[in-house]
């Protein structure tokens, strides 16, 4: 999880956005999501906006990371 502080910083996305995110979804899934997010770095265009906004559908119950990690592999498989 230390890479994941490091990746964050490079995105741009918050120590607070970070860390509420980490505290609504958990440690692990919070830095799933930020490797993620990495992934797509290229198409998002607020890293810390998109996390934001992952941690509330979370904390609503409407985020899984399931189908994220999902399209990942498939887009790694093509």
């Amino acid at each position: 999880m230390q890479a994941a502080v490091v990746v964050r910083s490079m995105l741009g996305i918050s120590p607070s956005a970070y860390q509420h995110a980490c505290e609504t979804m958990g440690p692990e899934n919070a830095t799933v999501a930020v490797a993620a997010i990495l992934e797509r770095a290229g198409h998002i265009n607020s890293a810390g906006g998109y996390l934001r906004d992952l941690r509330r559908r979370a904390a609503r119950g409407e985020f899984s990371l399931g189908p994220m990690i999902t399209m990942d592999l498939d887009e790694m498989l093509r």
